[in-house]
């Protein structure tokens, strides 16, 4: 039995659509950028890999070269910053959708995969930074022998990687994926590979396949997925390093978390599931060695808390998703990231929203208004003005509700400032079911007053 032969008992996926190869076809082709390797030998390995991969459908190839230390390539987590800061800085220079770091150990050679904006709101893809795929140096020193199955792990590895949201960049993704898929489902030639890479390469075959296939409906999906990451813990004693550990309880949390929102059946098993795995992680991914990672799945789980509370109603799962998304927020800070520090914020002014209001807690409606006012701080009357109405929207309801309760004149005429400006942003919008809304806001708050 081969490394791969897991992907046999995969279906082929079926042809693609006309519409999407349409869309294949006139989509521009992804920008990989594979920065010179960290080895201490005389070699081309990095150059070889993207002269390789310039074969591949889809991507267009170039080789960054340019002599800098790149000791931080060790995955330490006093040298993680450093790592992203300096892949942030090639990507803004080359306009790459993916890059790709290259490190030797020994005989071996790890690979790391990053993208703009890899630990934001607005990341699409399930792979992290710190996801490793190590195979024999000697491939990439000798890539006329370059096993063929490895390469399109490698591919699939790219691929799975991009976070772009537009609707073309989409399609193409999972009409790429669909082939590799079926090539690695169909390849013998990774015989070559011995068992200790064997954790590595599952590995990324879950996140190849949990890429293509997260909001799938079909539990075989599901059970494939779930498999491929299962096989790689099984030979967690082949791993060289925690972390590694980690990202494979990260993904199994991804896997659940994304049944949680697309499979309609034992909706309480994914919720238990996700969470649990996530925390996992967690213990691997710490919040003072690997903080980015760590602040995101506390996002996350904030988000399972919040989707549980609204489906039992219970409390303490409101409690629990303020407290996670208070601990993403100690991480995505207004200073380093702005934009998402700001959704954290509008997100964390509607949980304590709704538990000031549950517990009749005038403290934590202030904590929420609070919240509201950091999000305005980046989602400004000018820069969205209807995202800023809504939070005006958001605060006039909470000094609503304490002005109501405690008769308090003064919350009721906040109230009523922040109704109106909302309803001038909304007027101006022309959204004419908030207009009505407001009115209505407006017309209650007068009424109120009307009776302190």
């Amino acid at each position: 039995m081969t490394i791969l032969d897991r992907l046999k008992k995969l279906v082929a996926p079926a042809a693609a659509s006309q519409a999407e190869m349409q869309a294949v076809y006139s989509a521009a082709q992804f920008k990989v950028v594979v920065i010179d390797f960290l080895d201490n030998v005389e070699s081309s390995c990095g150059e070889n890999l993207a002269r390789l991969l310039s074969s591949r459908e889809g991507l267009s190839l170039s080789f960054f070269d340019e002599n800098f230390s790149k000791n931080f390539l060790n995955l330490e987590s006093r040298s993680l910053f450093d790592l992203i800061d300096r892949g942030q800085t090639i990507i803004d220079r080359t306009d790459a959708d993916v890059i790709i770091w290259g490190y030797r150990e020994n005989d071996r050679i790890r690979l790391n995969f990053q993208t703009q904006q890899q630990y934001e709101k607005e990341n699409s893809a399930y792979i992290s930074l710190l996801d490793s795929l190590y195979f024999p140096a000697i491939f990439f020193e000798h890539p006329q022998q370059f096993p063929q199955a490895i390469l399109n792990l490698i591919y699939g590895a790219v691929i799975s990687s991009l976070n772009k949201t537009d609707n073309i960049s989409k399609i193409q993704k999972r009409y790429l994926l669909k082939k590799i898929i079926s090539q690695l489902s169909q390849d013998n030639s990774a015989k070559a590979v011995t068992v200790e890479y064997m954790p590595y390469i599952m590995n990324f075959l879950g996140i190849i396949y949990l890429n293509y296939a997260y909001d799938t409906q079909d539990e075989k999906d599901f059970k494939i997925t779930k498999n491929l990451f299962e096989t790689a813990i099984k030979h967690q004693d082949l791993i060289t390093s925690p972390l590694h550990l980690g990202c494979i309880y990260y993904h199994l949390g991804q896997l659940y978390d994304c049944a949680t929102q697309h499979m309609g059946n034992r909706p309480a098993a994914y919720f238990k599931g996700a969470i649990e795995y996530y925390r996992q992680a967690q213990r691997y991914l710490g919040k003072y060695t690997y903080p980015y990672d760590y602040g995101y799945i506390s996002y996350r789980l904030s988000h399972l808390f919040f989707s549980y509370w609204r489906q039992k109603e219970d409390l303490q799962a409101l409690r629990d998703a303020v407290f996670q998304m208070r601990e993403a927020e100690k991480i995505y800070t207004y200073a380093l990231f702005p934009d998402f520090w700001a959704v954290i914020q509008g997100e964390l002014g509607q949980m304590l929203g709704l538990l000031g209001s549950l517990t009749k807690s005038e403290d934590i409606s202030e904590l929420a208004v609070t919240c509201y006012r950091n999000q305005q701080k980046v989602i400004t009357e000018r820069r969205n003005p209807v995202t800023w109405a809504q939070a005006q929207e958001n605060i006039g309801e909470i000094y609503y509700r304490i002005g109501k309760n405690n008769l308090d004149r003064s919350r009721l005429e906040e109230a009523l400032e922040c109704y109106h400006d909302a309803l001038y942003i909304f007027e101006n919008a022309g959204n004419e079911e908030k207009i009505k809304n407001i009115m209505t806001d407006i017309a209650r708050t007068n009424q109120a007053l009307n009776m302190v």
